[in-house]
């Protein structure tokens, strides 16, 4: 079976190229800049990063890839403004409308992985409050690109954190879910944890989906360090099943020990580039290829093995 594959929010070709030249989608800047030069430069970039998407797009459709994890960083500190307050807003609006009908004439499937500060389980309602900001507003960008409000676009995090407390852990991100917009609550998906302590798929089956039926990401090499009892592809379809109609996305990535052979590297880190072949079980999934060198990576496993 030939599985869609996808990368993560950088395109290397694009990206490293002299400054003059540069697409991407990531630039923002640190905190003491945006103080110092504001909204507007903000909402500059903002631009830019909009408008560079679709070139990104563009580049995908002639490599015949249509899996993409947008980045989170297309509105550099999205978290101390509203997106309608950026000067640039209508110009952003046209630029992502642009990219969304490009999404949609061509079939492309995105989605975005919002970064681990994002704790739905927290205790404390601070960092509740910043991640119910910080995903509403992913679920307004996906709004602007027009893309459907399922988890076929899906917007995924992690549970997270334990607090020496699961039980309370799970139970604040169930409730806290249903605080999201509809933009965000609609897609929301949840992935397994690469530590054992935290979160195994079969744990999230029995304590998120059961409780309020979001899809599961199944990660097949963070399985490997947190298996919950089952083996990889009890797992996998364990993860599958909670997708109702919707093609069901994995996670795939190779342990950069390995790769490197230096015992030194965590286990868990991700490979540079991908050497096995992806084993999906005869399921039809999307698989996300999370290697560090991004699409080169894909562009590599696909003359190995498609």
């Amino acid at each position: 079976m030939k599985n869609n594959l996808g990368y993560a929010c950088i395109n290397m070709t694009l990206s490293e190229q002299p400054k003059s030249k540069r697409i991407t989608t990531n630039r923002s800047m640190i905190k003491r800049t945006f103080r110092a030069k504001g909204l507007s430069y903000a909402s500059e970039l903002a631009l830019q990063n909009s408008r560079d998407l679709l070139t990104i797009l563009k580049w995908n459709e002639q490599h015949d890839i249509r899996f993409f994890r947008i980045s989170s960083d297309i509105f550099p500190w999205s978290s101390e403004y509203r997106l309608s307050d950026l000067p640039d807003f209508d110009a952003i609006c046209d630029a992502l409308q642009d990219a969304g009908d490009f999404i949609e004439d061509h079939g492309h499937r995105i989605t975005s992985h919002p970064g681990p500060f994002n704790k739905l389980t927290s205790p404390r309602e601070s960092v509740v409050a910043n991640t119910i900001r910080d995903l509403d507003t992913h679920g307004e960008l996906f709004d602007m690109l027009g893309l459907s409000r399922t988890p076929y676009n899906k917007l995924n995090i992690h549970v997270g954190a334990h607090y020496n407390d699961k039980p309370m852990a799970l139970a604040n991100f169930n409730r806290n879910y249903h605080r999201l917009s509809e933009g965000a609550k609609s897609r929301l998906t949840v992935e397994n944890d690469d530590k054992a302590s935290l979160y195994s798929t079969k744990e999230l089956y029995d304590e998120v989906y059961q409780e309020i039926g979001i899809p599961i990401v199944h990660d097949l090499h963070h399985h490997t360090f947190c298996t919950g009892g089952l083996d990889q592809e009890e797992a996998l379809l364990t993860a599958a099943m909670t997708w109702g109609d919707i093609k069901p996305v994995v996670h795939y990535s190779e342990s950069r020990s390995r790769e490197q052979q230096d015992p030194k590297i965590r286990a868990n880190a991700h490979s540079d580039m991908i050497v096995d072949e992806i084993n999906t079980y005869g399921l039809d999934v999307d698989v996300m290829i999370e290697a560090k060198s991004k699409e080169l990576a894909l562009l590599n496993y696909r003359r190995a093995y498609c």
